[in-house]
């Protein structure tokens, strides 16, 4: 009798260890808006410069679909991640120098269309130009310009890297009108060619010590970028151009709200109460402040807690629009290690999709921008990588000048997730779930609705969707898929282990 009353019961453990836990409840609720959703972006930083004038034209082709595409595979699967923004870097011209630029890797010289004599060669930059052609062919809808110097020709030292030990700006004692002149001419120029730029980002990280010959770059305090902004902004107005000046692009988000240097507290410096540096003022000027995520993403209490700081800060200036503009791997962390070593997988996938994540629903920012969108380096800073294809000689740049091969990472895709369905014009929504192995994030243009799921976890997880959502579409991101198309219940889904989902449907408002 015993023994059969055990049986009984073990049966009937066994029939309760096969019963699925109940699905996790999303909830969304579209009376909760928070930030319209302006873009999604990258950059050409230099690495264009050669793939886009040498490469065989069908692998600059692939490239640009990579980025830029909104079109459908035959699968019904996205052919690209279909950035919204594009950054175009204007150089300094350290690539005219040679070796004398100081600048050892021609990867990181930039060209420059001003001649010495005041002249412009339109010319210049052609690889750069051909991918800002593809990308206003396949349907981007923002561009900005962004510069990390002065032409070398206004520098205090004739470089386009900075003098040790100063944090002033580098550039000669009245040369601020013409460097206006410069950069004006040069938006004016491609905007008669059918290229308008809607935005111009002049200054970048002033707050770092540019003077290490690793790249162009210039410090700046802020009175240097109020002053430069003042003259661009009133070049801009005399030529009655549409383009906007974007002012930020700190380094260490920490620095929109911390006293740091002459280049710190850039928050109360230029939309501060009463004063002096007020960009308000200013015409041609975006309401907004801009700033990098680097340094602050690990551990996660850092991750969440500099962007409630900085979103605090934000709140204190009316209207005050958050740009997230620069990002890629700096910091080391026991999910991914360093920066060094590519990955191509879904380790750093995950890890972006996080920040990202942070920096929408926390910090609110209305854009999100990864740094350069190719690296021929091992390295965790690109969505695309380039190698030479032989494992022997894998990195070396002197070969990938003419060509070389291409290589997609889950980073692009998990970052299509986003940047492909969060269209602009979007307005982030209130939602939630309870796992802290999930985040969720939501969007709503009318009736539509986008959300996009992390799943962090090992394993894969049920959820139920929400009783005022209606799915239509879902694509996912993991080790065996890149942005495909996947099934959708009408009351579940199941996200695979390792995952970002993008699930596109119909909300009750």
């Amino acid at each position: 009798m015993q023994m059969k009353l055990f049986k009984t019961i073990y049966l009937h453990f066994l029939l309760l260890l096969a019963i699925p836990l109940p699905a996790q409840v999303i909830t969304l609720d579209p009376s909760l808006e928070y930030q319209t959703i302006a873009h999604f972006g990258a950059s050409d930083a230099w690495r264009m410069q050669f793939v886009g004038k040498n490469w065989p034209v069908e692998k600059r082709e692939y490239i640009a679909d990579l980025l830029f595409s909104k079109e459908m595979d035959e699968k019904g699967n996205p052919k690209g991640i279909g950035l919204s923004l594009w950054r175009f870097y204007i150089g300094s011209g350290s690539a005219h120098q040679g070796d004398s630029s100081d600048i050892k890797n021609e990867w990181r010289r930039g060209e420059c269309f001003l001649n010495p004599d005041g002249t412009y060669d339109w010319s210049r930059q052609e690889g750069q130009q051909w991918f800002l052609e593809a990308a206003k062919k396949r349907g981007v809808e923002k561009y900005l310009a962004f510069t990390l110097s002065a032409p070398v020709e206004y520098t205090l030292n004739g470089k386009a890297y900075s003098i040790k030990g100063d944090e002033r700006i580098n550039m000669k004692p009245g040369h601020y009108d013409e460097y206006a002149t410069f950069a004006v001419d040069v938006l004016e120029h491609f905007a008669n060619e059918g290229y308008e730029f809607d935005y111009l980002s002049p200054v970048n990280e002033p707050q770092w010590d540019w003077s290490n010959p690793g790249q162009e770059g210039t410090a700046a305090t802020n009175e240097n970028i109020y002053l430069l902004s003042k003259y661009l902004a009133e070049e801009l107005e005399s030529r009655d151009l549409n383009t906007k000046l974007t002012i930020g692009e700190v380094g260490d988000i920490k620095q929109l709200y911390r006293d740091y240097k002459a280049s710190g507290d850039q928050v109360d410096a230029f939309f501060g109460d009463n004063t002096v540096l007020d960009l308000s003022s200013l015409p041609k000027t975006e309401r907004l402040i801009t700033g990098h995520s680097y340094f602050t993403t690990w551990p996660i209490d850092t991750l969440v807690n500099t962007r409630q700081k900085l979103r605090a800060k934000l709140d204190e200036v009316e209207g005050l629009e958050y740009w997230q503009t620069e990002f890629c791997i700096l910091e080391e962390s026991p999910e991914i290690g360093k920066g060094q070593k590519r990955d191509l997988g879904m380790n750093t996938a995950l890890y972006v999709a996080r920040v990202i994540h942070a920096d929408l629903t926390i910090a609110n920012a209305s854009s999100w921008q990864w740094w350069t969108s190719l690296t021929t380096w091992d390295y965790k800073d690109g969505l695309i990588y380039l190698d030479t294809g032989d494992e022997s000689d894998l990195f070396n740049r002197d070969r990938m000048k003419e060509d070389g091969e291409v290589r997609e990472s889950k980073l692009l895709w998990a970052f299509g997730n986003f940047s492909r369905f969060v269209t602009p014009g979007m307005t982030r929504i209130q939602a939630s779930i309870d796992n802290k192995e999930v985040a969720v994030a939501a969007f709503k243009e009318e009736d539509k609705c986008v959300m996009v799921l992390v799943n962090y976890s090992q394993d894969p997880k049920k959820l139920t969707l929400p009783k005022n959502f209606k799915p239509a579409k879902s694509y996912v991101t993991d080790e065996k898929n890149s942005l495909d198309q996947m099934r959708v219940g009408d009351k579940s889904v199941k996200l695979p282990k390792r995952s970002v989902t993008t699930i596109i449907g119909k909300i009750s408002v």
